[in-house]
């Protein structure tokens, strides 16, 4: 037998595999805080080049599975969880640069819990923020956040189009040193906050009409996009969507997943989040077999970072009705992507894993743990659903992988 049946208890925890002294030349470890190591198939944080990629992070108390208290209490402990990693790397969260917070109900979303998070950032570097409602694996656990920081020394810069007001919890955009993160933007005017309406084709032009104005304050465009995330209130509306997206890329459209969550405000039927790369060695990576798509790239690789887009477990048969053998699938694919780009598992900084039904959780980390191996990445891990009602899990990952030093 491949897999052993081992109980995974969370989605999200806290561990402590100790990362040691860090050498300044060393550009990839692994960054935790001292604790309990669970033996999950995910790493804490994952130091790599200029970034830090924090795993989701949940409200349990460390080194335990329990979770407790409201739901401010939970993003307190949340928030501390993270700052742990984030010291562990000699950081706090002045260099967080992306957050991705996850809540099981969006009415929690009140003015106590915008409070919580807005007080850990400097008033002038709060990150790109998306909030979305998901599932979260372990019961009462209210919110998952995951996050991106930058290395110190990397120059961070906030980011806002000419005439759009400063948002009070989160910026429009940040600049990290190459990289712009782009907030989830959807169908609203910037200087009023109201929703701009229409169809699922208006809305997703007035979307990607705001993420364009981002990119253009920060000196770049749609052909830098290497990376997005895309939000729809309703499956239904994954076609047309799809009509406008692709449109706006002058080149092979980015990595992409879409997947299906409750949004901040009910009118909006689609929300888009972004990463930008500067550089003109931007190129589409395709694995043997793959032709070319209008709506995505498998992976976009810009210098020796590789962005994958989700996937999902679609084989020869179609979708079998097995998460186990989806997520082998799944990873198949996945591993032939890093492969065309001269990578494998081991290169892989951060995941984050869609399933259809949180209930899979533990189905899912038995394949995962074997195959993906360790150290495993960074990773999120929620339940949102997917575009094809067949398919069970998605997976998302960032690569990189540092060029060889120049022989003397």
């Amino acid at each position: 037998m491949r897999r052993s049946m081992i109980p995974i208890l969370i989605p999200i925890l806290v561990f402590a595999a100790s990362a040691g002294a860090q050498n300044a030349d060393t550009l990839n470890r692994v960054v935790a805080p001292p604790g309990s190591d669970l033996g999950l198939p995910f790493s804490a944080g994952v130091l790599s080049g200029d970034f830090l990629f924090l795993s989701g992070a949940i409200g349990n108390q460390p080194g335990t599975t329990k979770v407790q208290g409201d739901a401010a209490a939970q993003l307190r402990q949340t928030l501390d969880n993270l700052g742990r990693v984030l010291a562990a790397a000699e950081m706090d969260f002045s260099r967080v640069v992306e957050a991705n917070l996850y809540l099981s109900d969006l009415r929690f979303v009140d003015s106590t819990i915008q409070q919580i998070f807005v007080e850990r950032f400097q008033a002038d570097r709060r990150p790109a923020l998306t909030t979305v409602q998901a599932d979260i694996a372990i019961p009462g656990a209210v919110t998952e956040i995951s996050m991106i920081a930058a290395r110190p020394g990397v120059e961070i810069r906030r980011i806002s189009p000419e005439g759009w007001p400063t948002p009070p919890r989160y910026s429009w955009g940040l600049l990290a040193g190459d990289t712009v993160f782009v907030s989830g933007m959807a169908s609203f005017d910037p200087k009023t906050g109201e929703t701009v309406s229409g169809d699922a084709r208006a809305q997703t032009a007035r979307t990607m009409k705001n993420v364009g104005a981002v990119l253009e304050a920060a000196g770049l465009g749609f052909g830098n996009v290497v990376s997005c995330r895309v939000f729809l209130a309703d499956t239904r509306d994954y076609g047309a969507m799809n009509e406008v997206y692709p449109t706006f890329f002058p080149a092979a459209p980015p990595a992409r997943a879409t997947v299906r969550a409750h949004l901040i405000r009910p009118e909006w039927k689609v929300e888009v989040q972004c990463t930008a790369v500067k550089g003109r060695d931007r190129r589409a990576v395709l694995p043997p077999g793959a032709e070319p798509r209008a709506i995505l790239s498998p992976a976009i690789q810009v210098g020796e970072r590789l962005f994958l887009s989700g996937m999902v477990g679609r084989g020869p048969d179609g979708f079998l009705p097995d998460v186990s053998a989806q997520t082998d699938i799944v990873l198949e694919r996945l591993a032939a992507t890093l492969a065309a780009a001269g990578m494998s598992f081991r290169d892989v900084r951060d995941a984050t894993v869609f399933l259809s039904d949180i209930r899979y959780y533990a189905a899912m980390n038995e394949v995962y743990r074997q195959v993906v191996g360790s150290p495993p990445p960074a990773r999120a891990t929620v339940g949102l659903q997917l575009m094809t009602p067949d398919a069970l899990v998605e997976i998302q990952m960032t690569a990189s992988k540092p060029a060889e030093p120049a022989s003397e």
